[in-house]
């Protein structure tokens, strides 16, 4: 179910009963409804996906973008929502979003999960700084699609079929993502939105005094396989060393996914949600 809770646009799984709904941050051009898979596999709990600005059903708000808004915009919506603590888990991008969130209102959550995401990328050879990035070239199609049109739903749906990462997992969730994100004849995400978070993911001052500053439980799930089912994003063993600046950080690596079908696929997807419903 779709609905409107505070500004941004949420979609909304599980029972409606429930007080302390889990809440699920997508990816830098995905939405909320790349979190079906997962909620899919805790039925029992209720999980609010909202489309973070820029995104989604979310895109007509205006700028300014980045971590800092996207979790001042979530920290309204919790608020909406009743305001008690809650498990928070964030995809990619959406991870570093919630993490900047339990800095901002640690009241707020009680438990974070961060799935291939949320601490930071290393820069690429040769990029001295984040100024420098070409961030619609490292992500590759996710980003190639912003400046398409596509005809209809099918055109649309095309494209995601011959995405790699989909190759071996495409599903009935993967088709309702893709045609919920389709805005006429385009992707919903805006370039620019996509460029500014984008350049806060390499670890600014800001925000590893946010991940020092994490006093909650915090797992962290890796995916073995990247964007396009090929280098990850975290090299095996990287994500261990974090623990210098998150000591209590739990690593979880998920067999046999990318960075894709750890939500979209049911092995990968099985294992966010037991992240989720750790006592």
């Amino acid at each position: 179910m779709e609905r409107s809770m505070s500004e941004l646009a949420v979609t909304t799984y599980g029972p409606a009963a429930e007080s302390a709904a889990v809440l699920a941050v997508h990816g830098i051009t995905a939405n909320g409804r790349s979190w079906r898979t997962v909620a899919e596999r805790m039925p029992e709990r209720r999980l609010l996906a909202p489309d973070l600005r820029g995104r989604g059903r979310s895109n007509r708000l205006p700028a300014p973008y980045g971590l800092r808004t996207h979790a001042a915009d979530l920290a309204a919506l919790l608020d909406a929502d009743g305001g008690e603590p809650r498990t928070v888990l964030g995809h990619s991008m959406g991870a570093f979003v919630v993490v900047a969130l339990a800095d901002l209102r640690p009241d707020l959550v009680e438990r974070l999960v961060l799935v291939d995401g949320g601490l930071p990328l290393s820069l690429p050879a040769g990029i001295r700084s984040a100024e420098d990035l070409d961030i619609a070239t490292l992500l590759g199609p996710a980003a190639e699609r912003l400046g398409m049109h596509f005809a209809d739903d099918e055109g649309y749906l095309d494209f995601w079929r011959r995405h790699p990462a989909f190759a071996r997992d495409w599903s009935d969730a993967v088709a309702e993502y893709a045609r919920y994100d389709l805005d006429g004849t385009r992707a919903s995400t805006l370039a620019d939105a996509m460029i500014a978070d984008g350049a806060e993911l390499y670890g600014a001052d800001w925000y590893l005094d946010a991940l020092r500053g994490l006093r909650m439980p915090v797992t962290v799930l890796r995916a073995p396989r990247g964007l396009t089912d090929a280098e990850p994003l975290y090299a095996p063993g990287v994500l261990d060393g974090f623990r210098t600046l998150v000591p209590q950080l739990d690593v979880v690596e998920v067999e046999d996914v990318n960075h894709y079908t750890i939500l979209f696929a049911e092995r990968g997807a099985s294992r966010v949600a037991a992240a989720a419903s750790a006592p």
